[in-house]
């Protein structure tokens, strides 16, 4: 081949390396430690089912931002068609749309501002299993867990089959949905602040609910962690091969 010739080829090549790096950066690592089996979903991922001590790692590109949470009670036909008792995304196995209240969310951002990730723990859908989401890599040691069994001491007015509702949930006022202006606690969103202070309560709940490492940190969610009354654990993990 001519020098030209190879010139020419090694240019086009770094042409397309330029035009498609790669950008993983972040894992994030999914455990189920319930005793029983859920069906975890992620925007973005889709879903898997997970028996218990069972893992599914999730690959984040830079930039990038969804939530994750645990599906129960599911039951999907060989087509990945059914429902869920909790969670459930439309009656599909691979989530393409949020799921349904009530259920526990894992919220993330990936290299946002100043290169930093954005995590927290969500309760403003509800809440249907314990959840941890913690960083683990890159120095950074602080992340949110809700242990708290929330279903079993719910409020009979939020009550829901597999879970607790969030107040917006049922009575969908401006009070409970923060639709319009600021927010403040209530009596019910106090019920799950008392029981999982890590965790967002009501939609504009930021101040000590949202967690940050630094960009390139790998992540773990972990359903029913070790600590809370139904025990076991979930991670991300993003690997640029």
């Amino acid at each position: 081949m001519s020098f030209f010739k190879k010139s020419l080829t090694l240019s086009i090549f770094l042409l397309i390396a330029l035009q498609f790096p790669c950008t993983y950066a972040a894992t994030i690592t999914i455990q189920n430690n319930c005793l029983y089996t859920v069906w975890a979903a992620a925007i973005r991922g889709g879903g898997q089912r997970l028996d218990r001590g069972h893992t599914w790692a999730l690959d984040l590109p830079d930039g990038s931002n969804g939530r994750i949470w645990a599906r129960t009670g599911c039951n999907f036909d060989g087509a990945g068609r059914g429902t869920c008792l909790t969670g459930d995304c439309n009656g599909l196995l691979q989530c393409q749309a949020y799921g349904a209240p009530p259920n526990t969310l894992a919220e993330y951002a990936i290299n946002q501002f100043n290169n930093l990730d954005f995590f927290d723990i969500s309760l403003v859908d509800g809440f249907n299993v314990p959840m941890e989401f913690s960083p683990t890599s890159g120095g950074c040691t602080r992340g949110a867990i809700c242990a708290a069994d929330i279903n079993d001491q719910c409020l009979n007015e939020l009550r829901a089959p597999g879970g607790c509702h969030n107040p917006c949930t049922v009575f969908k006022t401006d009070e409970y949905c923060c639709t319009s202006g600021k927010c403040k606690l209530t009596n019910y969103t106090k019920f799950f602040k008392d029981g999982c202070p890590d965790a967002y309560g009501y939609p504009r709940d930021d101040e000590l609910t949202t967690f940050t490492c630094p960009g390139g940190t790998n992540y773990k969610v972990v359903f029913c962690p070790k600590n809370s009354s139904l025990h076991r654990t979930v991670s991300f993990l993003l690997v640029c091969d």
